[in-house]
């Protein structure tokens, strides 16, 4: 396949080089909007038209009109200032001064993700708002943002998988050149950047793509829309447009890796899916730039494939989410037991959650009604990552609670260690650290308002079904939803939220530098349950941890047995007072043969080397 880049390009002798894919088309104008000023374009190969021009320059408007009909916006447009219906605009992307050239990308393994929406993590709602608070991120403990998605979609409030231009970057959080500053000022301060990008469909407004080539496949679709067209006619094309995005993001705006959104609405059955021909275009970058750059899936079909190697049938893909994890451990302290929940809600998922990453790894689902999943046994834990909650899960809730608000104070804290002590890669979803309380609604803010009431009366007819009750959800497009789904920062020191954060930090701390848990090896590890109490074992070399997970409300009695091996030292306790615990502490070590009581909703940690 010829790959071509396709948005608008500067070149050294201040020319512009336009490319546009527009395979049906017989006749296609570039039309500068501000002097209504026709420059024809020429026929290339494979459906391209292009132009070289010097009559523009940055900050020019323009439109593409076809067949002598109506201009629309370019579908690779860098910028969309004025709305997705208005001009697309010139910008270069090669004039930004770099200063992360000695910047060292952060494998998956040594990730410590968290994951944050623009528009809610700060007042600001930007980039900028982002920027003032990576020195909090930082001596949190945080290497590695991870953006939900910031192409640009309609209105000003939404989650972002609404976008309709993938190379623009959205103008309310400040447009392509403040989101360079962010990724630059995030190097700096030894924190990569990882960046949600949508390639199974397109939103609703401002979505023009249709009007230049079959970009949508007829044979499938999304739960959000027309499924992209990856392997019928005229597929190249569309191919060549996803490739092309996602080199632009880690080129030309330095972004170290890109989560893929479900990658399960991504239909290609053609001979080389286009997930590992993605995951081959960004090796050949990385080999260039010689600098690593990751691709992180998520995916509802627990498959390795996407993230097995190319020799053994796979993709190539670096990592994917794992719900598993989540689900187990959610459904275990709620009860929550409707929907893909029914699935789970037993001890011993948790535990398979944390030895095998998939709880259904080829096992019968009462949810689906089949068999699912396969076996991680080949796939190291580093290529999984984990979260105890996330913006799908907190904001599809009909009242978008987050964990802390339906667990409590000390359930939220054991699930953290849980995680923490888990062999595959953390993600926070913003706030937890603190123990925000503050929702995460599903918002949206559509210049139509006929698609706001249609994605009104969607949501309240899917939480009808789902969660019952005749209160009403939040309206989405409400500017009271957006609201108050911000971030509080109600951080006060010795306040519980202060103590969460603290607890947090320490936990983090530990998962970095302690010489087994730093280490993502799931093949060194055993884990035991009864009575809700989980012991697990953890070893590298001559170190070794020892973990206890009390999910009980009562107090649990365990025998430091032969295996754990002498003298351990005690390196956390949830239920330390400066961690607003109870203060009902368990001893600072301990010797085989003794037995310890561990507090209800508790976690201890215990290594044969103290701190």
């Amino acid at each position: 396949m010829e790959y071509k880049r396709i948005f608008p390009v500067f070149t050294d002798d201040n020319n512009c080089e336009f490319n546009l894919w527009a395979p049906k088309a017989h006749d296609v104008k570039l039309v500068l909007t501000a002097h209504n000023m026709e420059m024809p374009m020429t026929r290339e190969e494979h459906g391209y038209w292009s132009l070289k021009s010097d009559e523009v320059s940055q900050g020019s408007l323009y439109k593409f009109k076809i067949d002598k009909g109506e201009s629309f916006p370019d579908p690779a447009s860098l910028s969309q200032p004025q709305s997705v219906h208005g001009p697309s605009e010139l910008i270069r992307l090669d004039d930004f001064e770099w200063s992360d050239q000695q910047w060292e990308n952060i494998p998956p393994g040594k990730m410590i993700q968290y994951e944050l929406h623009t528009g809610t993590f700060t007042e600001a709602g930007n980039f900028e708002g982002i920027i003032s608070r990576l020195a909090y991120l930082k001596d949190l403990g945080i290497n590695t943002i991870e953006l939900l998605p910031v192409a640009r979609f309609s209105g000003k409030r939404n989650w972002g998988y609404d976008g309709v231009y993938p190379f623009a970057v959205h103008h309310h959080y400040g447009g392509a050149k403040k989101l360079m500053h962010l990724v630059n000022e995030c190097h700096k301060q030894g924190i990569a950047v990882i960046l949600d990008v949508v390639y199974n469909h397109l939103g609703p407004e401002g979505n023009y793509t249709s009007m230049y080539g079959d970009y949508f496949s007829g044979k499938y679709s999304t739960p959000w829309g027309k499924a992209m067209n990856f392997d019928g006619p005229y597929s190249d094309g569309v191919r060549n447009f996803v490739i092309q995005n996602a080199l632009m993001w880690c080129r030309d705006f330095h972004i170290d890796g890109l989560r893929l959104d479900a990658i399960h609405a991504i239909f290609d059955f053609g001979a080389s899916h286009i997930l590992k021909e993605l995951a081959e275009n960004l090796e050949h970058l990385s080999r260039q730039m010689k600098k690593n750059h990751y691709l992180i899936a998520e995916s509802d079909l627990n498959d390795v494939r996407f993230i097995s190697s190319y020799e053994k049938g796979g993709c190539g893909l670096d990592a994917q989410w794992s719900d598993d994890f989540h689900h187990a451990l959610h459904s275990l302290v709620t009860k929550e037991d409707k929907g893909y929940y029914m699935d789970y809600g037993k001890a011993r998922y948790l535990s398979k959650a944390i030895k095998d990453t998939f709880v259904y790894d080829g096992k019968y689902s009462a949810f689906r009604k089949k068999t699912y999943g396969n076996s991680t046994k080949n796939n190291p834990a580093k290529q999984f990552v984990i979260f105890t909650q996330n913006h799908d899960q907190t904001g599809n809730r009909k009242f978008g609670e987050r964990l802390i608000s339906l667990s409590g104070f000390e359930t939220a804290k054991l699930a953290a260690g849980t995680m923490f002590v888990s062999p595959n890669t953390p993600m926070l979803f913003m706030g937890e650290e603190y123990g925000e309380t503050n929702p995460f609604y599903y918002f949206v803010s559509h210049l139509d308002p006929g698609l706001n009431e249609l994605v009104r009366k969607g949501r309240s007819e899917e939480f009808k079904e789902h969660h019952g009750g005749n209160e009403e959800a939040p309206d989405p497009s409400s500017p009271e939803t957006f609201k108050k789904s911000k971030l509080s920062w109600n951080i006060s020191n010795g306040a519980p939220s202060g103590a969460m954060f603290e607890y947090y930090k320490t936990l983090i701390s530990i998962r970095r530098e302690h010489p087994v848990l730093s280490v993502p090896d799931k093949n060194k590890l055993d884990i035991k349950e009864k009575d809700l109490l989980f012991t697990l074992r953890r070893w590298n070399k001559e170190d070794h941890i020892l973990s206890f997970m009390n999910y009980s409300e009562n107090e649990r009695s365990v025998l430091i047995a032969d295996s754990d091996a002498g003298l351990l030292y005690k390196i956390l306790d949830s239920a330390e007072s400066r961690f607003n615990g109870s203060g009902q502490t368990c001893s600072s070590t301990v010797n085989t043969g003794d037995r310890i009581s561990i507090p209800g909703k508790t976690i201890v940690l215990y290594s044969n080397k103290p701190l």
